[in-house]
């Protein structure tokens, strides 16, 4: 009794309601007579001879007669007509052992004849159900078990046969290399022959948090697979997440995927059809700005049903379940804006209009049982070997993901709707509950990049070591974050919190190891190559220093000088050879007293001017009259300068209170805004923590729930003082949710940019909280922000229920004015609010007024009660940079103000002197970026992006290229065309 009182009153959702409204809202009461009710429905069911069905129920047995047609008796009870092609009235009566109990006009109408493709996989969580290892496990278990289904049913009907698609190649991946031959062979026969299908995501992807190369190098298995195994990877799943980035559909379409079946979860945090949603037909077309396109399918009901539309209808429960549901289901569908109410699953919003669905074809998921991470089930295709045996229509098929999309495409191509641009994702704000990891993930992406290309400039195929990062770094970014109770800390199931987020982490940690590692030796690599070819200089030793951005810059390198290079005694002076001129530079001294556990030598930081992209500067480290210079103390008063920049930071209030532009002779902080520049925001929410998925069932239509506000406090500056490569202000705060909050705020000579850095020392807690840094600039609304492959903006169409409260960017936001143009860049937080902050709850309602130029950065929180960390501490760091130029392109200003901080110049020692310079590659248009270069045989890669909104052609330099893959080579330089905010790669071979 106790725990059906609890199954009754818990569960998200509750799947009896649900079927009971299908009831309810498909058929019509009729009689009602002494307490007695008869329910009439015309439903889509149609015989092999040619009749169709009408559905008549009762509270108590009778016998229904549709007059001179059928009859039948019970309380549930399927009577038939001859079919219609126009409104029929026909009489019903209803008997009991006394007689006719009441009658009614019923009106028989033409039914659509349904084509139903039952797609049966698992949807994979790797994690939350149980720990990561069993999870997967699992799943390689399914997918024995999926084969030796698929053989046991190879005689039934073609459209009864048991059919798997594998929703995340990963476990497929696992399974080829896990198996004996025989059964290897066996699986690779079935997917040549469409009976299991691969489909292209390795796992379900918050795709938000991916690089652009990260996302593309995440595909490479599909032509892995189709060269090993013979069989093509035609189609992707995206499940659970609520929204994907526009660059999803570049990366699909270069690996031959045309087709994507997305099933966001019902969770009531997403509420696409108040910003939307409802002018999104299924199918549509999502076109991204290169003109690429793939054809999508999503879940329904408002908010999405995830993948137990099919469940829910009963295909994984009995043939009677689905036979009394299934047809209700689509009778609603033809019907109703959405089959079920907004209240059936948790979110009490307003009724949701939308059109009918109006086509005749449906991709039903089904899942083994009601449950992340089910296992196949031979029920779903016994209840359609059955069903066809009975009915003519509805038609169902047991079907792979890509054979409902063949059959679309074929019939209603032209018909579908085009979408364009990012479809912003309503669960990214999940990925400020693991900030600390997080940023180790992206610092690990751009350090990815620079090592491979250098590498490369060091003659070294570094591919293998590469992807396998990229793929820790895809799997942290794996959309399961957590266990179903992640406050819990048991050894197995859902309540495995503390398992599964240790492995999780540790995993972003590992991946931020593995490139810092490939970095460090491919710095030491192109180092001695550099040496090899060079010749013995006067010189104590030299720095190659690398610019692993595209353009040409100004900026700071930071390189150690072993002590057994140079001794730490010795005066030195740092030369551009390029000109001569002396350089100035800092030391800062590694002592063993100090550091005994650390190598001894001096990091040595200079600004090196004008490094043109994708090429070294050498330096020569010479013998110097005087050591370095000491820093120079600087008065507390707070204001700090370069010859581009006047900054002052306000001790009383706690936050930047001016960045003057001397150039454009222009205020850049808003000083009338709400929050103060850089401040330090602090919210505390009035929901309970440690109850699953209570997020998704919270409402908030103003600020009711925001329990308490706090900033920043108790400003100190600890530290100002001026190098001989610029001048820096550090300054510490406390304030709520941590111990301690640090700005570091440097300005490096003749370097145009802003570097702002805040560490906290983060406390935990289970509480409802969010950390914000302010940044008020005095412009108007932000004109552009970076996305994974692509450039949003307010004019750049979106796909309609995008989320809009939020937006998760890859590293810049532009300001553009007829006047100035300003950029802010982020390292590692890439979740931003712009002009306001949100309440974290659906339907998000803002709690500040809107101001248009505030960026607010929504550095940490930890709002999710499942699937996300419950709670997180210890010291975390985030950068930030900003940049302003008269008259600038505020996406071309928007890179290189990130590229400071993405793509630092790298010093790598060298012992002999080669040329004093030298470019790898070039481009010749400003908005095409180099972003790494590869190896692929004795090919040199070049990947290229575009952040142009047209398409464009660049001529890309390659000293020594003799070919290209399908381009014409012209004095070392082929032409290529990029589509708007596209990518390209350039396969050369080079003298």
């Amino acid at each position: 009794m106790t725990s059906r009182l609890l199954q009754r009153s818990l569960g998200s959702p509750d799947y009896d309601g649900i079927r009971q409204a299908l009831r309810d809202d498909t058929s019509t009461p009729v009689i009602s007579v002494r307490g007695l009710e008869v329910r009439v429905a015309v439903l889509p069911l149609f015989t092999h001879d040619g009749r169709q069905a009408v559905r008549v129920s009762s509270t108590e047995p009778l016998t229904h007669v549709l007059v001179g047609v059928d009859s039948a008796s019970g309380d549930d009870v399927t009577l038939l007509v001859p079919e219609v092609d126009a409104p029929r009235v026909l009489t019903l009566e209803c008997r009991d052992d006394a007689g006719v109990v009441g009658t009614a006009q019923v009106t028989v109408t033409p039914q659509r004849k349904w084509s139903v493709f039952v797609v049966h996989h698992s949807h994979l969580d790797i994690g939350y159900t149980d720990p990561q290892g069993t999870v997967l496990r699992h799943h390689l278990d399914y997918l024995d078990a999926a084969l030796r289904l698929a053989e046991e049913t190879a005689s039934w009907p073609d459209d009864a046969k048991f059919r798997w698609t594998v929703e995340s190649s990963m476990p497929a991946l696992k399974w080829l290399a896990a198996r004996p031959a025989d059964m290897v062979e066996s699986f690779a026969r079935k997917a040549r022959e469409g009976v299991i299908e691969v489909t292209a995501l390795p796992f379900q992807l918050h795709t938000e948090a991916c690089s652009t190369e990260e996302l593309h190098r995440q595909l490479r298995f599909t032509t892995q697979l189709e060269q090993k195994y013979g069989f093509a990877t035609r189609s992707a799943m995206h499940t659970d997440v609520p929204g994907a980035v526009v660059g999803l559909v570049d990366a699909l379409h270069s690996h031959g995927v045309r087709y994507l079946a997305a099933a966001h979860n019902w969770a009531g945090r997403s509420v696409p059809y108040l910003h939307g949603g409802d002018k999104l037909t299924r199918p549509f077309r999502w076109r991204a700005p290169s003109g690429n396109e793939i054809i999508v399918w999503f879940t329904d009901t408002p908010h999405g049903m995830a993948y137990m539309e099919g469940n829910t209808v009963g295909l994984t429960d009995s043939y009677e379940l689905a036979d009394d549901l299934l047809p209700r289901y689509l009778s609603a569908l033809a019907t109703r804006g959405y089959p079920y109410g907004p209240g059936t699953f948790g979110w009490q919003g307003p009724d949701a209009p939308k059109e009918p669905y109006e086509l005749d074809v449906l991709h039903l998921r089904v899942q083994g049982a009601h449950a992340d991470n089910a296992g196949p089930s031979i029920v779903p295709a016994s209840i359609a070997r059955r069903w066809n045996e009975e009915w003519a229509y509805p038609r169902l098929r047991s079907a792979v993901n890509s054979d409902f999309f063949q059959h679309v495409e074929e019939r209603y191509h032209d018909r579908l709707a085009v979408h364009e641009g990012d479809w912003t994702d309503w669960w990214a704000d999940g990925l400020g509950s693991g900030a600390r990891p997080l940023g180790y993930v992206r610092r690990a992406q751009s350090a990815l990049r620079v090592a491979e290309t250098l590498h490369t400039l060091a003659g070294v195929d570094a591919t293998e070591q590469v992807d396998a990062a990229y793929d820790k770094v895809a799997l942290f970014n794996e959309h399961t974050w957590g266990a179903a109770n992640p406050w819990e800390d048991a050894e197995e199931a859902g309540d495995s919190g503390g398992l599964q987020w240790t492995r999780k982490s540790s995993g972003a940690y590992d991946a931020q190891d593995d490139a810092a590692d490939l970095l460090h030796a491919a710095v030491r690599r192109f180092g001695a190559a550099l040496s090899e070819a060079g010749t013995e200089g006067g010189a104590l030793a030299s720095f190659a220093v690398f610019n692993p951005g595209t353009w040409t810059r100004t900026d700071v390198v930071r390189a150690f000088l072993p002590r057994d290079v140079v001794g730490v005694d010795v005066p030195i002076a740092l030369v551009d050879s390029r000109t001569g001129e002396t350089l100035p530079h800092h030391e800062e001294l590694v002592h063993p007293d100090d550091w005994p556990t650390r190598p001894i030598g001096r990091h040595v930081h200079a600004v090196v001017p004008g490094v043109p992209g994708y090429s070294y500067a050498r330096l020569d480290v010479v013998p110097g009259v005087n050591q370095a210079p000491e820093p120079v103390e600087l008065d507390l008063s707070g204001v700090i300068e370069n010859e581009f920049y006047r900054v002052a930071y306000d001790v009383r209030e706690g936050y930047v209170g001016s960045i003057f532009d001397k150039r454009a002779g222009r205020e850049l902080v808003n000083g009338d805004a709400a929050a103060g520049f850089g401040q330090y925001v602090y919210d505390q929410y009035a929901t309970a923590p440690h109850f699953n998925h209570l997020s998704g069932h919270v409402g908030a239509h103003d600020r009711t729930l925001l329990g308490d506000r706090a900033i920043g406090k108790g400003a100190t500056i600890t530290k100002a003082q001026r190098t001989a490569v610029g001048e820096k202000l550090v300054v510490e705060l406390h304030g709520k949710g941590v111990d301690w909050i640090r700005t570091t705020i440097e300005l490096h000579a003749g370097v145009p940019r802003v570097d702002l850095t805040y560490q906290l020392a983060k406390q935990g807690t289970p509480a409802k909280e969010a950390v914000f840094l302010a940044f008020p600039f005095a412009t108007g609304p932000a004109t552009a922000w970076e996305l994974t492959g692509g450039v949003g903006g307010p004019g750049v169409p979106r796909v309609p229920g995008s989320a809009e409260y939020m937006l998760p960017i890859r590293h810049w936001i532009a300001f553009e004015d007829p006047e100035l143009t300003v950029a802010w860049a982020t390292l590692e937080a890439p979740l931003v609010q712009l002009g306001t902050i949100h309440m974290p709850y659906a339907p998000f309602p803002p709690t500040l007024d809107q101001e248009d130029g505030t960026v607010y950065s929504w550095a940490l929180n930890n709002i999710w009660d499942t699937n996300f960390p419950a709670q997180q501490q210890g010291e975390t760091t985030f950068r930030y940079a900003v940049s302003s130029e008269v008259g600038a392109r505020g996406r071309r200003l928007g890179a290189a103000a990130a590229s400071g901080l993405t793509e630092p110049f790298v010093g790598a020692l060298i012992t002999d002197s080669p040329d004093v310079t030298e470019t790898y590659v070039s481009v010749d248009h400003p908005d095409v970026l180099v972003t790494s270069l590869g190896r692929a045989g004795d090919e040199r890669v070049v990947r290229l992006q575009s952040l142009a909104a047209e398409p464009v052609e660049v001529t890309v330099g390659l000293p020594g290229l003799r070919s290209a893959r399908g381009l014409d080579v012209v004095d070392e330089t082929v032409k290529v065309r990029l589509p708007a905010c596209g990518v390209a790669v350039v396969w050369g071979t080079c003298s």
